[in-house]
């Protein structure tokens, strides 16, 4: 891909997507999933990264691969396919790990059927809406291998109208929990649970998992997932990555809840407001937007 062009987004089977998603479609469809496989599974900026670090942790405590691997290689990203050498399937399907830990940012019915099939754990991360549009806004900005997020306004109006790749936030957490109902193998986790109390979130993880760590551990993972470890962690904060433009914004940010208020007018605020009650109202789940 041309290092200046950035993707185009184009509508995929209802939901927008780019071609570096939908590129790899039929060998992506055809992948195979393994029972033992963890399948992490949230809209993009929902703590994606963070879950991913504290699963590795969890399976595979401080090692070598923690301090030689990026986390992109550790934890695959099974749609992504960039010629020559970048494709998460092939990324997963030589992982030498068990379990294989996998992200996806699909919408649920864009995932593999292998992994219901298999029975495969999945834990999905959803963020409440207005933290998820700013850290998407900043992402799109220092990405190039992302649309251009254009101005904040801009930004503001094409997440309302569901206009961001792999589509409406709102179908995104919606899917999922509804999946959840008839799948019992998904732990739905909040971002702003895990910020409020790191621990008791990785306590229900666990239990989920079925692993019983010992306290030692358990404070090893704690510490090796604070976000200002893992904001200068060149093994977790996506730095390796050239297409990321770390002189516009960081990769991680800030890791808080509530920065929407730095970012949204008055106006936008009701404006908003008032549009996610309609799109939300046959939804059960509940977000907070300050902790």
């Amino acid at each position: 891909m041309d290092a200046l062009a950035r993707p185009e987004m184009f509508d995929f089977q209802g939901v927008s997507m780019t071609n570096i998603f939908t590129d790899n479609w039929e060998n992506l469809q055809k992948f195979q999933a393994r029972p033992d496989d963890i399948l992490i599974a949230t809209y993009p900026k929902a703590g994606t990264t963070w879950v991913s670090q504290i699963l590795d942790l969890l399976w595979f405590g401080q090692t070598e691969r923690q301090k030689t691997l990026p986390i992109h290689e550790r934890v695959p990203f099974l749609e992504l396919h960039i010629l020559p050498d970048m494709s998460g399937t092939k990324q997963a399907d030589t992982l030498p790990t068990s379990p294989r830990l996998i992200k996806t940012h699909l919408p649920v019915q864009f995932v593999p059927k292998s992994f219901w099939e298999q029975n495969c754990r999945v834990v999905y991360v959803a963020r409440n809406a207005k933290d998820n549009m700013v850290s998407y806004f900043h992402f799109n900005r220092m990405n190039k291998l992302q649309p251009p997020a254009g101005d904040w306004d801009d930004f503001f109006q094409q997440f309302m109208k569901g206009k961001m790749v792999f589509g409406p936030w709102y179908d995104h957490v919606n899917g999922w929990w509804k999946k959840k109902q008839t799948y019992p193998k998904i732990h739905y986790m909040f971002y702003e649970d895990m910020i409020e109390d790191t621990g008791r979130e990785i306590d229900n993880l666990c239990s989920f998992l079925g692993l019983s760590p010992s306290a030692e551990e358990k404070k090893m993972v704690l510490g090796g997932t604070q976000f200002d470890s893992m904001k200068k962690n060149q093994m977790a904060n996506y730095s390796t990555i050239a297409e990321m433009d770390f002189t516009i914004s960081p990769f991680m940010r800030k890791g808080k809840v509530g920065d929407w208020k730095n970012h949204f007018t008055v106006a936008q605020n009701e404006k908003f407001d008032e549009d996610y009650k309609q799109k939300m109202k046959d939804s059960t789940i509940q977000f907070r937007t300050e902790v």
